[in-house]
């Protein structure tokens, strides 16, 4: 997969995550219009159908269109395509439905017809807040008294009351979750940035950061929408400060929060799969391999019931979480061959998800890869791929994911016996490694011992290896340096060398023995 940018352009992207009957419909959507002159913006979807790459000379060969007429016809088109979907069965989720309603209730009493209108938007309401869709149910309610403010009936003075009270119950909930939701981004924004915490000293800015922010409240008033939200920024509080028994605590009571108001995963899917995702991570993390193995289980069995919902979106998220933990799952056991099986389907997916995934979570498949080819012994396979991160110029990646991807190259030049770059390959990764800001210790102590390799006799190396190994080993528990085992087995890997077994064996002896 080529990292190369062809042209994006938006319509051109549009047309081609069409299906077979969306484009069926957007034809007999065109025909029912029946005017004459839009079937240039016809013949212009149906050039644009064919091309597999964008090319504006080849649109103008075709002389439908002048140059300076082709971005208002592009426009044109774009906007019919999506007046199109949205007529579409498939894309009527409950919002649209809301929406649509609130919509009717709008022309009806623009034309004087009070009544009617009143009745759809009480309809609109209740549909609105049983689907916990509660900001346009306070969008219905200011225009239920907008309508009552004009439509003089008997029961008005315990009509205004009772709608002045849910207008500001709905108004505090909303607040509540913009607070929460607010306070889950910007968490989440911090550790796109930072990544875990690295010492005593960020855990303190880190914890009043979030307890400046998270608004005061009781949980028997929230609703399931601001549940999930308070769970999410807890969650994000407890991935920065590396909890990772909080991150399943509150991974689970999000999960959960889902399967007792089962009607809201069809509702919310991204929001489903996104909270198994790092139930599954702090699963991973905190190595409890029975529960991962079940929990990926009904992740991927509930992704195909009947029911689930599938749309573009849902497909590329789904293959993402479910492929990521799969090789987890490999990563756990040290079944590296077995997990090597999953490689030709993954790349294959990313290739055809390419405009749906982002180039972060590739890169992070890619580490994922390089990682399980390393742990099968095939080096070569494993600097190939890790070639793809590093060489990555115009992506800002987490810098763990950049410096662990360095780190294991070095280890991969090592073990595949490419000693004769492997001094250059060592500067350049030192000069990388120093310009980061806050290096774990881990990662200070191999580099010390990797540049110290090329002044040792090769009988004594054994003896560096054992006694990085015993240095290493301290740090095994230390929360803050602890991260640096996740990426990277580093100490399996040492005692693959002082024991000379491959790396394979000794993290499949050490899963057993867990296990037994």
């Amino acid at each position: 997969m080529t990292m190369t940018k062809e042209q994006k352009d938006n319509l051109f992207v549009l047309i081609k995550s069409l299906s077979k009957s969306e484009k069926r419909q957007f034809k007999l959507y065109v025909g029912r219009l029946g005017v004459n002159e839009d079937s240039k913006f016809l013949m212009l979807f149906n050039i644009l159908d064919k091309l597999s790459v964008y090319d504006e000379a080849t649109i103008l060969k075709k002389g439908i269109v002048k140059k300076q007429q082709l971005s208002n016809l592009k426009a044109h088109l774009y906007k019919q395509i999506l007046i199109s979907l949205r007529l579409n069965p498939s894309h009527q989720d409950i919002r649209i439905q809301i929406r649509e309603q609130l919509d009717f209730a709008t022309i009806l009493y623009h034309k004087g017809l009070y009544k009617q209108s009143l009745k759809i938007l009480d309809k609109a309401k209740t549909l609105a807040i049983n689907h916990e869709e509660k900001n346009v149910a306070y969008e219905i309610v200011e225009l239920e008294k907008i309508i009552e403010s004009q439509y003089i009936t008997r029961s008005l003075s315990n009509r205004a009351d009772e709608l002045s009270i849910q207008a500001k119950e709905l108004s505090l909930q909303n607040v509540m979750a913009s607070k929460l939701s607010n306070l889950s981004l910007q968490l989440y924004g911090l550790f796109l940035k930072t990544g875990y915490i690295k010492n005593d000293e960020e855990h303190k800015i880190i914890t009043k950061y979030f307890h400046d922010r998270l608004p005061k409240y009781d949980i028997n008033k929230l609703g399931f929408r601001e549940k999930l939200w308070l769970y999410k920024s807890y969650l994000w509080y407890s991935f920065l400060t590396v909890d990772f028994l909080a991150c399943y605590k509150y991974a689970s009571k999000w999960v959960d929060l889902f399967y007792e108001n089962k009607e809201m995963i069809a509702l919310n899917p991204v929001f489903f799969l996104r909270g198994n995702h790092y139930l599954l991570e702090s699963l991973f993390y905190l190595r409890r391999y029975n529960k991962f193995k079940k929990t990926l289980s009904n992740l991927e069995n509930i992704t195909q019931e009947k029911w689930f919902p599938i749309d573009d979106n849902i497909d590329g998220l789904a293959f993402l979480y479910i492929y990521n933990n799969k090789f987890n799952l490999h990563f756990i056991e040290g079944s590296f061959n077995e997990g090597l099986q999953l490689v030709d389907e993954v790349l294959e997916r990313l290739e055809s998800y390419k405009n749906r995934i982002d180039e972060h979570h590739i890169m992070v498949f890619y580490y994922k890869i390089a990682s399980m080819y390393f742990g099968a012994g095939d080096t070569k396979k494993c600097i190939f791929f890790l070639e793809k991160i590093i060489s990555n110029k115009s992506l800002q990646m987490r810098e763990d994911l950049l410096c662990f991807s360095r780190i294991l190259n070095l280890v991969a030049h090592y073990e595949a016996g490419l000693d004769y770059n492997l001094d250059v390959l060592i500067k350049s990764t030192y000069k990388f490694l120093i310009k980061m800001e806050d290096l774990y210790e881990v990662q200070k102590e191999f580099i010390k011992f990797l540049r110290g390799l090329g002044d040792i006799y090769p009988h004594e190396v054994k003896n560096e290896f054992i006694k990085l190994h015993k240095k290493l080993k301290e740090f095994e528990n230390d929360p803050y340096q602890s991260r640096a085992f996740l990426y990277l087995d580093i100490i399996s890997w040492l005692e693959s060398k002082i024991e000379n077994r491959p790396i394979g064996d000794v993290i499949r002896d050490k899963f057993k023995k867990t296990n037994s």
